[in-house]
């Protein structure tokens, strides 16, 4: 018996018993494609663990291993003080405060932001903190891998930077299940991927990018991080509007959402949480992109404020506000003369104008 024939959208993953022009889903035009469901048996059993057994056998093995425990076995011995990985220096201390006190072992976080404002040099440099440790923890392995950029691009970047961390491994590959068995003989310590769009699992159809892709990548990712305990950071793109893309339910899969702000023309950058499952959403970590990559500001309220002489004239309307983000206050310099001047005109005019009326 000849197998029936089914058409998949290569956007949504919607499927459909004829062709049509456009997706009944997503209203993309020219996205279905033929598809024979059941045409290998081994091949449909293979593509029915989906996300799910992204990682393969070892993964398989770890998820069969684990059974419900009690909360009472589980909070025995707990350290919540050494829990977290700690982010060292003054560079790791702002990403730190953002987090919530350091890295949550097992969470998956997503970090977005417009092209060019530093996002894979914030992860950059975040790995190689990871990957150095602290006095009281030694060095450990850390997987940088892009499916943007090739191992030599992304060294030409850490040279620059000045990042010379010797168990920092970089690797170049946009297929997850691949990525997933790389990774497993060096047991990292954390797993950076840059980015989720760029990703795929061969189980599901459509294009790297698109919202089925993005959602089931997301979902392995997941499910290796809590079974392994191993945090991963994703990084994402963002749309027009200045959401993530992809669909809405990834700001939902993942543990912790984090924006990077900045203008082109402007060298400091801010860093916010919109979602933390393990922390305060109000912090700010302020930073400043230079040539040796991102430097942490120790006094934000430098980047409000103008230097003037106490005696100056200068000062003569200017007001100094003080402003409470999260944890942090800011110093800022407010400048009315200009605003002033200008409703004065506005009100000179606007009374010439009734006297005109008048007469």
């Amino acid at each position: 018996k000849a197998p029936r024939v089914s058409y998949v959208c290569s956007n949504c993953g919607d499927g459909f018993s004829q062709w049509w022009g456009t997706c009944r889903g997503c209203q993309a035009v020219g996205t279905l494609t033929k598809f024979f469901p059941g045409a290998d048996s081994a091949d449909a059993d293979a593509d029915a663990e989906g996300s799910h057994h992204a990682g393969r056998s070892w993964i398989r093995q770890k998820s069969k291993e684990m059974v419900p425990k009690k909360l009472r076995e589980v909070t025995k011995g707990f350290d919540q003080a050494g829990w977290r990985i700690p982010l060292p220096g003054t560079f790791g201390n702002e990403i730190s405060r953002v987090l919530g006190g350091g890295v949550v072992p097992g969470s998956l976080v997503l970090v977005g932001g417009d092209p060019g404002v530093g996002k894979s040099t914030l992860m950059l440099q975040l790995a190689s903190i990871v990957s150095e440790g602290s006095e009281d923890h030694g060095s450990s392995p850390v997987v940088y891998v892009s499916g943007e950029e090739s191992i030599e691009q992304i060294a030409n970047r850490a040279d620059r930077m000045s990042i010379k961390s010797k168990d920092l491994y970089l690797y170049s590959s946009t297929d997850i299940e691949d990525i997933l068995d790389k990774i497993q003989p060096l047991s990292p310590k954390a797993l950076v991927v840059d980015s989720i769009q760029t990703v795929y699992l061969s189980a599901f159809a459509g294009s790297a990018g698109n919202q089925v892709q993005v959602k089931e990548c997301t979902s392995a990712l997941l499910s290796f991080a809590k079974m392994t305990n191993i945090p991963v950071f994703l990084i994402g793109h963002v749309t027009k509007t200045g959401d993530i893309a992809g669909p809405r339910v990834l700001e939902h899969i993942v543990d912790v959402v984090l924006y990077m702000e900045g203008e082109r023309c402007l060298s400091h950058r801010l860093l916010r949480s919109a979602k933390n499952r393990f922390g305060s959403t109000d912090e700010l970590g302020v930073f400043e992109m230079s040539e040796h990559g991102l430097q942490a500001v120790l006094n934000p309220s430098e980047m409000f404020l103008t230097e003037h002489d106490s005696d100056s004239e200068i000062l003569a309307g200017l007001a100094v506000a003080v402003v409470l983000d999260g944890s942090r206050t800011f110093a800022i310099e407010v400048q009315f003369r200009h605003c002033l001047f200008l409703v004065l005109l506005v009100k000179e005019k606007s009374l010439a104008q009734s006297q005109k009326g008048l007469r």
